[in-house]
């Protein structure tokens, strides 16, 4: 709630605002009242002339499956968000990857009623973006912002179409930033409180004068229906603009890596390396030859900084990591037995191997392995991979690959160097399982 001192006089609505050294002069009155959000003339505080013109860009987005086997009607809608065009005269719209997940076809609803077809450019998993495009005359596009320059208690406007109703404006704030933990994608959320529910999904984050600074895109409930509970996450503007430039650039993302094995730096840790700061990502692994190892990166070294921006936990190196391409010169200042340090490190080619083995693990296919006495144990499944799909769980230790037995970390990364499927048998509990995983 904003809350104003002032004092309403007869002439003209008499919006005349008290400061702490008395009352403003007519000549800023008007002035006064437009940047805290008055409607002089209605006598109301309002932010509609700021938000209305980026209404408009804000279009209701349905993917189309294939056709009912029963019918002739055509492609059957599948699931609905909300997108924002961000470039109107070529019908730029981003929405998020799961709104388009599995559609063939795709519609978009705009403000004034008309109905466009939508083809998908590209869409990118890691941060959960898609974009579409549309050919239409009369589109508007949102202003974007820096999402570097929010802060925390900046107020916030989500826009979409939840629930199945029209357009839906929701006011919070930014309850918090460089937010992560919520997967195993690239994050680095804004996590507002402006009421997002399903339907909300792809729509955006608005600032107070209407432009985007984020994507809708997750909530945490811990209610049984899933409805908001107040905490609400988007993909803040910095990563959104990667994404996209790469996407209709080249229909895809081309992201490099560094060869680090990162987590955040918690308390129990840092007690256990004599730091007394909890802002940071340890270093668990770094692959032999990667980028990390060129710059002299070591295991238990604390990352505070890249490219002199401060890393939060673990997430935020692999949200920085994630939007940079091969070949970008990185700086790092890092901790080093309590001592600070810094280098550079250049971004490597992420399709450069199958398998990245390193002193304690090895990672391949979407999961993360590690010796153990009778083979090696799977630590992390790597969400909306294969192996998480056909069921591959932390904890499964794998035993055979294609029969040849597994004992150690190079067994492993030499029995799945391969383009072809294989043949996976792990120990989990008493039972054997079996699993066929692609590349």
């Amino acid at each position: 709630m904003i809350r104003v001192r002032a004092a309403f006089t007869a002439s003209a609505l008499g919006l005349a605002f008290v400061s702490g050294w008395g009352v403003l002069p007519h000549t800023a009155m008007s002035q006064t009242a437009q940047r805290l959000g008055v409607d002089s003339a209605r006598g109301v505080y309002s932010f509609a002339p700021n938000l209305e013109r980026s209404l408009p860009a804000v279009v209701k987005v349905m993917a189309l499956g294939g056709t009912s086997p029963s019918s002739d009607d055509g492609p059957k809608p599948i699931q609905g968000g909300s997108g924002v065009i961000i470039d109107a005269a070529n019908g730029i719209i981003v929405t998020n990857h799961h709104v388009i997940d599995g559609g063939r076809n795709f519609t978009i609803d705009l403000l004034d009623g008309r109905f466009l077809d939508a083809e998908l450019v590209g869409a990118d998993e890691a941060t959960d973006l898609a974009v579409l495009r549309v050919r239409g005359t009369g589109l508007t596009q949102v202003a974007q912002v820096d999402s570097d320059e929010l802060r925390t208690g900046d107020l916030a406007f989500a826009v979409g179409y939840p629930f199945g109703l029209d357009q839906t404006l929701t006011m919070g704030v930014i309850s918090g930033l460089n937010r992560t933990g919520r997967g195993d994608t690239i994050e680095d959320y804004i996590q507002t409180d402006a009421a997002v529910n399903s339907g909300n999904s792809g729509g955006p984050l608005l600032d107070s004068r209407g432009r985007l600074i984020g994507i809708n895109t997750s909530i945490l409930s811990g209610g049984m229906g899933g409805g908001n509970d107040g905490i609400a996450f988007a993909v803040p503007t910095r990563i959104l603009r990667f994404v996209v430039d790469q996407i209709l650039a080249n229909g895809e993302v081309k992201r490099g890596e560094v060869g680090l094995v990162v987590g955040s730096l918690t308390a129990p840790r840092a007690r256990e390396l004599g730091l007394g700061i909890v802002r940071g990502a340890v270093v668990h692994d770094v692959y032999p030859g990667s980028a990390a190892e060129k710059a002299g990166l070591k295991r238990h070294d604390v990352i505070t900084s890249l490219q002199d921006r401060p890393m939060m936990n673990g997430g935020s190196v692999q949200a920085s990591v994630g939007i940079t391409t091969p070949g970008t010169v990185l700086s790092v200042t890092y901790l080093r037995d309590g001592k600070e340090g810094r280098t550079i490190m250049t971004v490597d080619d992420d399709k450069a191997a199958i398998a990245h083995l390193g002193q304690s693990e090895a990672i391949a296919r979407g999961i993360t392995v590690r010796e153990v006495a009778d083979g090696v144990q799977v630590q992390v499944v790597e969400a909306g991979t294969l192996a998480a799909s056909v069921g591959i769980k932390a904890g499964d230790v794998v035993t055979f690959i294609d029969k040849a037995p597994l004992r150690t970390l190079s067994d492993f990364a030499r029995a799945v160097d391969s383009p072809n499927k294989i043949h996976l048998i792990v120990q989990r509990d008493a039972a054997q399982v079996e699993f066929d995983l692609a590349r």
